[in-house]
């Protein structure tokens, strides 16, 4: 097994450099504009975050809905189909949200599950689908596997395996779910014993691996998940959201490194390149480099108080400033969409920062 190219010093990679950069970060935001009332020399003002070439600023009142309408909890994930639509999913009857790429809605699907948590583009023959782990469905349908089409018909569906264990449903409790290279099925029951479950193309359970712990190849809910294609050898990328860092599996279901530590308790994972786009619940979003080393951060908030605050009013919060980031998703032309777990819904869209016309550098 071939493990991922590593930075000379990215194996020593501790809580002392994580906060090393993250204090010099810090340095560089003191000496910018102020993130929450940065204005440029055009005659609008901007709201900015984040610094260097990960500078970014607020699209104001992207993704408006009707009046009189509400997104419900932004509990869920954010992805983008081949046209570039932006599909958001929320925690109540709206279900997922389908926008054109300048904040219009265009159609809302999969109304028949409310709390979509996940959401994977993939193809597959020719054909976009997207993975979708389900909390609340209806009556009879909860915690389920469902691959929908862009119009939001299934195609498959899966429900907790017996083979697995499992004795309720409750005890399956999915958070994340992803195609492997081979076309197998890996899901997270991060919110259950936070095993990696894998299935085959026709859904049929192969194993289970890793389980609930705090030693290393072990999980304290395996949030979020991603395939990362950075390195020579494929791999998993996992969210140990209560362990507060990132790990490392193969497709074989084997531990293969922890990554980086000392997160805000990361729920969910974006590539651009050789970056990694992480929302935090506690306040913030985090891009990584191809070392794992922190290069910016996104959207942070002072206020402890409103980390991972599911009450917070959102309009009492900054535009650039995040209060739990959950959704993330950073589309190809480098425009970052973040979701706050919150219970009105709060959709964020930042564009790379330009100011009369050029970059901020």
């Amino acid at each position: 097994m071939q493990r991922p190219s590593a930075h000379p010093l990215s194996e020593s990679f501790d809580r002392r450099r994580f906060f090393t950069s993250a204090g010099a970060l810090a340095l560089t935001a003191l000496a910018a504009p102020s993130a929450t009332t940065a204005e440029s020399h055009c005659s609008t003002q901007e709201f900015l975050t984040g610094n260097g070439e990960w500078t970014y600023r607020v699209v104001p009142n992207w993704g408006q809905l009707p009046s009189g309408t509400t997104f419900g909890g932004t509990h869920g994930g954010i992805a983008t189909d081949n046209a570039g639509r932006v599909y958001i999913s929320t925690q109540s009857a709206t279900g997922v949200l389908v926008f054109s790429p300048e904040g219009t809605l265009l159609k809302t699907i999969v109304s028949q599950y409310p709390e979509v948590h996940s959401l994977v583009h993939a193809e597959e023959n020719g054909e976009e689908l997207f993975y979708a782990t389900v909390q609340k469905g209806n009556p009879q349908e909860n915690w389920l596997f469902i691959k929908i089409r862009p119009d939001g018909s299934v195609v498959q569906k899966l429900s907790a395996p017996p083979e697995a264990g499992f004795k309720t449903a409750n005890e399956w409790r999915l958070t994340a779910a992803v195609p492997a290279p081979d076309g197998s099925l890996f899901i997270a029951n991060g919110y259950g014993d936070s095993r990696l479950l894998r299935f085959d193309k026709k859904g049929n359970y192969l194993a289970a691996y890793s389980g609930k712990g705090s030693e290393e190849g072990m999980m304290n809910c395996s949030h979020g998940m991603a395939v990362d294609t950075r390195y020579d050898q494929p791999l998993l990328l996992i969210c140990d959201r209560e362990n507060r860092r990132l790990c490392h599996f193969d497709f074989d279901g084997k531990f293969v490194r922890t990554v980086t530590q000392h997160l805000r308790r990361p729920c969910q994972i974006s590539f651009y390149g050789d970056y990694a786009v992480i929302s935090e619940l506690e306040g913030r979003v985090t891009i990584l480099d191809r070392y794992n080393v922190p290069v910016a951060f996104l959207g942070d908030n002072s206020d402890k108080k409103q980390w991972a605050n599911y009450n917070v009013d959102p309009s009492q919060v900054a535009p650039a400033i995040f209060t739990a980031a959950h959704g993330c998703f950073i589309d190809k032309e480098a425009n970052i969409y973040i979701s706050d777990w919150n219970q009105t819904g709060r959709i964020t869209r930042l564009t790379r920062a330009i100011t009369c016309g050029k970059f901020v550098e």
